[in-house]
């Protein structure tokens, strides 16, 4: 009986690993190289296709505060200024100063 328990647990760990043994060969057959590499494409599209909605949603929003502070006549402050290089000293954008003249 001790025997049988132990060609059992033979087989089963036998079967296990011809399964894992089978799956990992597929794994680096064309096909499933392929299969691979367009569920990782697949991912990388995904995550781009987040990144662009995350961006327009911003965007937006930074729209929606421009157009809200033109329409209070109010001077928008823009906090991203002294990150850009075509803003000029007083305040004043390069397109702005090229109205004035």
């Amino acid at each position: 009986m001790k025997r049988l328990l132990w060609l059992g647990a033979g087989l089963a760990v036998g079967a296990l690993v011809v399964r894992k043994l089978t799956r990992k060969a597929n794994e680096f057959t064309p096909s499933g190289i392929a299969t691979s590499l367009s569920e990782s494409a697949g991912g990388l599209v995904e995550s781009l296709r987040s990144f662009v909605e995350d961006v327009r949603e911003g965007m937006a929003e930074r729209e929606s505060e421009i157009h809200e502070a033109f329409a209070a006549g109010e001077l928008y402050q823009d906090e991203f200024a002294e990150l850009r290089d075509d803003e000029q000293p007083g305040g004043v954008g390069r397109h702005a100063q090229e109205g004035q003249r």
